[in-house]
């Protein structure tokens, strides 16, 4: 079968995002690529890394293609049956919401399941939906399938953040030092927002840190109401505060016989990560991988020489395996 795809945006005044604690916008974007063949169709949500957009996942450049660009490629070379592609805004002020709902950032569990499906679904006729997503997005990926199992149906996660204690307490230092430097959370915040180059590293570390901290341990008390999971004095861990990290950390879900009767009646669950991964991302997928196998829950893992950037070329191998295995 030879198709195209159409691209489509819509307009999403969610009500989940109204009056979130950072302010920012609960008018969003959602953008939607749609196959010009007619019939009811899976949904392939593609959830982008941290400080990610769906701008990012359709840029093209000259040696990367775009996600418009890539399901089109893939459909005129027979390789993808046809999907409906959503690709929600989940970007915050700190950079992102790890696709949580959090009293520190916002409830964008809450924004994709409620306000982006019901938008999604009173247009197009949608069949099973399944998500897709790379390091923070395939974070997000496994989360959303574990709480959420009454709409997803297929994982792909490519070096989604797991194995928290290796991907993020080597990033504590940053944070710590820029609060000392600039006086607490508030003042580092106001500065970061001021920054003209966020994504350096001056910034972009322990931007990333305390955002991680606002989706993992929100905490009322604490500035900004984001519990910090260590003494920003000593380095010491808050014990308390590290476990509920440790809480949704995938390689420690899977240990609850609910998320692993979940993650076994998907029609896919699919693990990658380069063996480079700055992140350490590849021990994660690893441990995630061998435990699955140790619980007889079917799942595909594989690894590829790289490391953690420029790797959305590996949306070649999820994304035909996803489109077919929603429409089992």
């Amino acid at each position: 079968m030879s198709y195209r795809y159409g691209h489509e945006v819509l307009e999403v005044r969610s009500e989940a995002l109204r009056g979130n604690p950072l302010g920012d916008p609960h008018v969003r974007e959602l953008h939607v690529l749609v196959p010009e063949v007619e019939g009811t169709h899976p949904a392939i949500w593609v959830l982008g890394g941290y400080s990610g957009t769906p701008g990012n996942l359709l840029a093209d450049d000259p040696w990367s293609e775009g996600l418009l660009r890539r399901v089109n490629r893939l459909a005129s070379e027979g390789k993808l049956e046809p999907a409906i592609f959503v690709l929600p805004d989940c970007f915050t002020s700190l950079g992102g919401s790890q696709y949580l709902d959090s009293p520190a950032t916002g409830l964008y569990e809450r924004y994709l399941w409620d306000d982006c499906r019901s938008a999604v679904e009173a247009r197009w006729s949608c069949g099973k939906h399944g998500v897709a997503g790379k390091s923070s997005g395939g974070f997000g990926a496994i989360l959303n399938a574990v709480r959420h199992p009454e709409h997803v149906r297929a994982v792909a996660c490519h070096a989604g953040d797991m194995a928290f204690e290796y991907c993020y307490l080597g990033h504590f230092p940053a944070l710590a030092e820029a609060l000392r430097r600039y006086g607490g959370v508030e003042p580092f915040v106001e500065a970061f927002r001021a920054a003209k180059k966020k994504r350096s590293g001056e910034w972009f570390d322990p931007i990333q840190t305390l955002c991680m901290a606002a989706c993992y341990s929100p905490d009322e008390r604490a500035p900004m109401g984001i519990g910090l999971p260590f003494d920003p004095k000593t380095l010491e861990l808050r014990d308390e505060l590290w476990e509920r990290w440790l809480a949704v950390d995938p390689v420690r879900l899977v240990e609850d016989p609910r998320h692993a009767a979940t993650l076994g009646g998907l029609n896919l669950l699919f693990i990658d990560a380069g063996t480079r991964d700055e992140y350490h991302l590849q021990w994660g997928a690893r441990r995630l991988a061998s435990r699955l196998r140790a619980l007889g829950i079917p799942h595909e893992h594989e690894e590829f020489d790289d490391s953690h950037s420029g790797t959305s070329y590996r949306y070649d191998v999820s994304l035909p395996k996803l489109s077919a295995a929603l429409r089992r």
